[in-house]
């Protein structure tokens, strides 16, 4: 397998191999919450926003816990795939992966925050799938720092913070390997068709906040693990830089 130095173009979309799709936010597209943004990868749209609760849940109330606290929820909009989604609502529980996703929403972003500085408050974020095209957990992360920034900022303005929380940025970004070549950011055919899919991420000192890979259809070797790691090393930074642009001047 060659360098990730070595890639070509080749992929259906024209991308290189250690190549992004394109990205964009639209901050502010939810007007009654603290902070949101529309994030767009490719053609995955998820809208991320954040709400504040002054409170903290029972469980910190009751262990006398210092400071606040992160939730998130995770939903893919029925109509954000080729075939309807049913609501989970309509099934009465939530379904697995979604419970895994918004747990690792939550995580990611309690990562970059002292929870003590939060203060006594909740923060919840919200991440709706608007249109699923692959990558919808690392958009859903890569967004909810965003959102969650401007949270934060409008939660400044206001006093009600008496030093900034916030501790970095925090970005994800799939990997996986297709036909044997490691490809960064995979699209839903790229990602439907690998045999060894990756989920990285990392805060800004390029410390690993998660790291899930799994074999879906052959083994991968420590060397093919180190180039995948090492193309979603490259693809959080390129993230990081979006990230800082959508808040520049906000």
């Amino acid at each position: 397998m060659s360098d990730v130095s070595d890639t070509i173009p080749f992929r259906a979309d024209g991308r290189r191999a250690d190549q992004l799709r394109p990205m964009r936010f639209q901050n502010h597209i939810a007007p009654h919450a603290a902070g949101s943004t529309l994030i767009e990868w490719g053609n995955t749209r998820v809208i991320c926003a954040v709400t504040v609760d002054e409170s903290v849940p029972k469980w910190m109330q009751s262990q006398k816990v210092v400071g606040g606290w992160i939730s998130a929820e995770y939903s893919m909009l029925p109509y954000s795939t080729l075939d309807r989604k049913q609501r989970d609502i309509s099934k009465l529980k939530l379904d697995g992966r979604s419970q895994e996703i918004q747990r690792l929403i939550g995580r990611s972003m309690r990562a970059v925050l002292d929870l003590e500085k939060l203060g006594s408050r909740t923060l919840w974020i919200d991440c709706d799938v608007l249109q699923a095209d692959g990558g919808t957990r690392t958009a859903s992360i890569t967004g909810a720092y965003v959102a969650l920034t401007l949270a934060l900022r409008k939660l400044g303005y206001e006093g009600k913070l008496k030093e900034n929380p916030l501790l970095g940025p925090v970005a994800g970004v799939s990997m996986g390997i297709v036909n044997g070549q490691a490809l960064l950011d995979l699209n839903y055919v790229e990602d439907k068709n690998a045999q060894v899919d990756m989920n990285l991420v990392m805060n800004g000192a390029g410390e690993f906040v998660e790291l899930q890979s799994a074999g879906e259809e052959s083994t991968f070797t420590e060397s093919q693990l180190h180039q995948l790691i090492a193309l979603g090393r490259s693809g959080i930074q390129e993230l990081m830089k979006h990230q800082q642009v959508a808040l520049a001047g906000v």
